[in-house]
């Protein structure tokens, strides 16, 4: 699954057979990235695709030095499952 930044649309995106896509969606917040919505298409839901694209987009937050504000439920629940990213969390904004 190749994943692509594309920052005209604010989102990374996965591309999928049938010409779909998966997509998480980011803004930007005092140089934090704002972890907004990830979207797989039905037909690829229960396949690990949304888990692949999270864990590709904290592994670039991670390499670009970034701290993450997380909206997301999806990404919340997958941090939860992965505490080894909670350092990438935005101390500032952090939920309690």
């Amino acid at each position: 699954m190749e994943i692509q930044n594309n920052k005209k649309l604010s989102r990374f995106e996965a591309a999928l057979p049938g010409g779909e896509y998966a997509r998480l969606e980011y803004r930007w917040l005092k140089g934090s990235m704002v972890l907004m919505h990830t979207f797989v298409p039905e037909a690829f839901r229960n396949t690990g695709t949304g888990a692949r694209l999270v864990k590709y987009v904290l592994d670039y937050a991670r390499e670009q030095g970034l701290k993450i504000i997380v909206y997301c439920p999806f990404v919340q629940k997958y941090m939860e499952l992965h505490p080894e990213y909670n350092d990438l969390i935005d101390e500032g904004y952090r939920q309690h």
